[in-house]
């Protein structure tokens, strides 16, 4: 069975629903809950209700592959107004995001010398944005097409080379080009290949040229050397970092409640909390993730009846959203 992040699915064998945000291996995704709550089921135990349709047969789907990128890609798509040419009006432009990045995009026409910026914003996995409607008779005056994206993930990705690229479409090659019949559009489509061959990261990595590297180690003489003092060392020493997401606590929880799965996280919360205050230790970092906030909230007022503390969100650069930090005096 083809999953891929975003579905919608069902449980085979218990009551409940939710949509699948992630992958853990080749045969277990991870469903989040109504209640915000994330959790690991085997891909045999879901059965798909909702799929989004893209513009590629090949990548409809795609399967369990955690270290393989199938067939990813970004297309622009014209539109016309009627199945027949001769009685198109109108044409309607779409960025379609054919795979499982997100993207922030920018689409610019040529204007004289010049390019305007007409649409940006950013564009979910698996979906299409409407760019601009133009008449039939005004458009040779769009020929030139600028689109820059640049691609990431709510999760651990490999790094992509952005794009830039600049189109010029006319009525000639238009004529030369294929129409395609696709569901998420009324009429058949023009589809042009912005890009296709999503990059692992080592890939990536090597299309670093010598003048960056010559950049780079500008930079890194720049810097002053950094010394570890004996000081922040011991700061480090009293600082622990705990990990509530149930995945981390237990080997299996497909059949807990989540009733079970808080009262799991709250106990190893407190637990850690005590050995913290009867050990020294002066910092205290909690990954709780985000989630529907409720373990978050059970977990401040456990803090609120703790004397000699303070405690606030801890540093969005290394944690997001997902973390509190406590600090004991």
């Amino acid at each position: 069975m083809k999953l891929r992040i975003g579905d919608k699915v069902r449980f085979l064998n218990e009551v409940g629903e939710g949509i699948i945000t992630r992958f853990k291996d080749k045969e277990t995704v991870f469903v989040e809950m109504q209640d915000g709550f994330e959790i690991p089921y085997l891909c045999k135990h879901l059965v798909p209700i909702h799929t989004e349709l893209i513009l590629n047969p090949e990548v409809e789907n795609i399967e369990m592959e955690l270290e393989t990128i199938l067939s990813d890609s970004i297309y622009f798509i014209i539109e016309p107004d009627h199945e027949m040419p001769a009685l198109v009006t109108d044409y309607k432009f779409y960025l379609f995001n054919s795979s499982s990045y997100n993207v922030l995009f920018s689409y610019s026409v040529k204007d004289d010398e010049y390019f305007q910026t007409l649409k940006h914003g950013e564009l979910g996995a698996y979906q299409k944005v409407f760019l601009k409607q133009v008449k039939k008779n005004f458009f040779k005056e769009f020929a030139y097409h600028k689109i820059e994206c640049l691609f990431y993930k709510n999760m651990h990705y490999k790094s992509q080379i952005p794009l830039a690229e600049i189109l010029y479409i006319n009525d000639k090659i238009m004529s030369q080009s294929t129409l395609i019949q696709h569901n998420e559009f009324k009429f058949p489509v023009y589809a042009y290949i912005l890009k296709e061959n999503f990059l692992d990261k080592e890939v990536v990595e090597k299309t670093i040229t010598m003048e960056d590297l010559t950049r780079l180690k500008a930079i890194k003489e720049f810097k002053q050397p950094q010394k570890t003092s004996v000081a922040k060392q011991r700061i480090k020493d009293l600082t622990k970092e705990i990990d509530l997401h149930i995945e981390e606590l237990v080997e299996s929880h497909s059949g807990l409640t989540n009733h079970e799965i808080l009262s799991i996280q709250l106990e190893r919360f407190e637990k850690e909390l005590q050995y913290c205050l009867s050990n020294g230790i002066k910092k205290l970092i909690v990954i709780h993730g985000v989630g529907n906030g409720k373990l978050r909230q059970e977990i401040a007022a456990i803090l609120k009846t703790v004397d000699d503390i303070e405690y606030y969100d801890a540093s969005y650069k290394d944690y997001g959203y997902g973390a509190t930090e406590v600090r004991i005096y």
